[in-house]
């Protein structure tokens, strides 16, 4: 029960740095559809951690928006 409320304020602080995106005015359960659960093949070397996502992933200018808001992605 206790991981389920970790990730839920998680979730609702993910929201809050994305406010100035569409997604702010989205349900917790659209932002994780939307944004965390996307297929994709991850690639770790000892420097970094590299995502390589669907090429027809239907989110993928929010989930790039998301990410360069969090800093995860350089310009």
């Amino acid at each position: 029960m206790l991981l389920t409320a970790v990730t839920y304020v998680l979730l609702q602080e993910l929201r809050h740095v994305l406010s100035r995106t569409p997604a702010a005015d989205c349900q917790v359960e659209t932002v994780r559809l939307r944004l965390i659960k996307i297929g994709g093949r991850i690639e770790a070397s000892v420097r970094k951690i590299i995502l390589h996502r669907s090429a027809s992933h239907p989110w993928a200018n929010d989930w790039t928006r998301a990410a360069r808001l969090l800093g995860c992605l350089s310009t």
